[in-house]
């Protein structure tokens, strides 16, 4: 699977399945994530000390898989969106995405890398390129370069349609937490003003074919969001699935020794 693989499922109308990597930071849990029912990854940077070095081994690790890793950067800038890729990542999520121009920023990195300044914004504008072998060239390129876009407040979801309207935008992230903290009910994710307003996110993404992200750590959330319209399923950490799958199996083994 590549990211490729991922971004042609989701256009033809498909759902991909993952979760977020928040705390393993040792190469030698990758193979592990191999044949789980992963398509992919995000490895958070954002709220995980990981540094750089770090990224590039585990990214390595990843390429003997067929989990395609897509990489949550601290913030919306284009140095990290290349030094990610370059380091091995098939995607970024950039996060709490706010204004046209930091979506912009993001874009060009993740889409036209090396290509900078002055040559890159006329590609995002007018799809225009310095020749036709350097379009060809960074298509082949960046071919697999997976861009999302975090939308995480009230003032992101109040510029949204400004937003996607930006070329090469692969998917569209929300951060309930964030989400829920800006509209005022922080971690409340059963009410009417979580549910409505990240729904309208969903059904205005949906009708300009760009899937949906809603990043819930239990499977009851999950399927809600998945029966709402979300397509680019991600689903719990590897901290959770550690913590449920010790504490399931330990109060099995508790419960029948008390039995005896």
């Amino acid at each position: 699977m590549s990211g490729a693989d991922l971004k042609a499922i989701l256009n033809q109308g498909g759902r991909i399945f993952g979760t977020m990597i928040s705390v393993n930071r040792n190469p030698r849990w990758i193979p592990i994530m191999d044949g789980v029912g992963l398509d992919y990854v995000i490895i958070d940077t954002e709220h995980n000390p990981r540094s750089r070095g770090e990224l590039g081994d585990y990214l390595a690790m990843f390429a003997t898989t067929g989990v395609v890793p897509i990489v949550r950067i601290p913030i919306p800038d284009a140095h990290y969106v290349t030094m990610t890729i370059d380091a091995g990542a098939q995607g970024i999520l950039a996060p709490y995405c706010e204004t046209v121009d930091q979506v912009r920023e993001v874009v060009k990195a993740a889409k036209f890398r090396p290509l900078k300044g002055a040559a890159a914004e006329t590609a995002l504008q007018t799809g225009a390129f310095p020749s036709d072998a350097s379009r060809d060239y960074l298509e082949a390129r960046n071919k697999d370069n997976i861009c999302i876009i975090g939308i995480e407040s009230q003032a992101a979801v109040d510029n949204l349609d400004a937003i996607l309207d930006v070329p090469g935008i692969d998917a569209i992230f929300v951060g309930p937490n964030d989400m829920s903290i800006s509209l005022g009910v922080p971690d409340a994710y059963g009410t009417e003003i979580y549910q409505s307003t990240v729904k309208g996110i969903i059904d205005k993404c949906e009708a300009r074919s760009i899937p949906t992200l809603v990043h819930h750590q239990t499977p009851e959330l999950s399927e809600y969001w998945i029966e709402q319209g979300a397509r680019f399923v991600l689903h719990g950490t590897d901290r959770r699935a550690m913590a449920e799958g010790f504490r399931t199996e330990f109060t099995r083994l508790r419960d029948k020794a008390g039995s005896l």
